[in-house]
């Protein structure tokens, strides 16, 4: 069963998707690959109160990796590479060929560019932190002007900020500059729950994953991120603040 919320993030809207009650989707608006709202279920926070406490502590510059249960569906090449993905290091990159060399397919540097671009779980599964060869931002779902906020956010916070690094942070503009992060697909959902639920993680823990073959049916939902988590009753959305993003 396939259930969403929708929370607000220093990078705008995140919709967060569960497929039978596991993190299995997190969505930027005007993502690339999104797919349509009507996949995404019903509303219902209840399966992200955990989720939604983590990217809390991470927009608050207080938690550099993720430890949540995540139910990642795609292809066995793709379930690859999406885990090489959480071993980037917090505040690094890594470019397309490394990631090959990574999973053993040092041929595969295309390959597994495409596989990075339909992750399915932002941020937590950190795709933004694979760069080109010569160390240029190269394309992202969310769209450059995203990628180059969340890499320089991780770099400052993990104190590897120089004067003259290549990501400058700036004010987030809320419409990617990217074009092809467009889609027509990814308009006007906001869905809102509660958030209630508890759950426990450390601020540096390493996530877990739960492996699903691909459906054609599979599930997502939605929630909103931001920095400081304000969670509002049933039905209603949830914040989480800055953090000094």
């Amino acid at each position: 069963m396939r259930v969403h919320t929708v929370v607000d993030s220093p990078v705008g809207p995140l919709a967060l998707v569960a497929l039978d009650g596991t993190l299995a989707g997190l969505y930027m608006d005007l993502q690339r690959h999104r797919p349509p709202a009507e996949m995404f279920g019903d509303s219902d926070s209840t399966p992200f109160a955990e989720a939604i406490r983590q990217l809390e502590e991470y927009f608050a510059g207080q938690r550099t990796a993720f430890d949540l249960p995540m139910n990642l569906v795609g292809t066995p090449f793709q379930r690859t590479v999406w885990s090489a993905l959480q071993e980037i290091p917090y505040g690094e990159t890594w470019s397309y060929g490394q990631l090959a060399e990574r999973i053993g397919r040092p041929g595969a540097a295309r390959a597994v560019g495409l596989a990075n671009g339909r992750n399915p779980i932002g941020i937590i599964v950190p795709c933004h932190r694979v760069v080109g060869a010569t160390g240029d931002l190269t394309g992202y779902g969310g769209g450059l002007e995203r990628k180059r906020h969340l890499l320089d956010f991780e770099r400052q916070r993990a104190g590897s900020a120089r004067a003259d690094t290549l990501f400058e942070v700036a004010a987030f503009a809320r419409t990617p500059t990217d074009p092809g992060s467009r889609s027509p697909q990814n308009g006007g959902m906001s869905s809102r729950g509660s958030g209630s639920g508890g759950g426990s993680g450390s601020a540096s823990g390493g996530g877990s994953v739960q492996i699903s073959e691909p459906s054609q049916s599979a599930s997502t939902g939605s929630s909103r991120v931001g920095g400081r988590l304000d969670t509002r009753g049933s039905g209603s959305g949830s914040r989480i603040g800055a953090g000094g993003l």
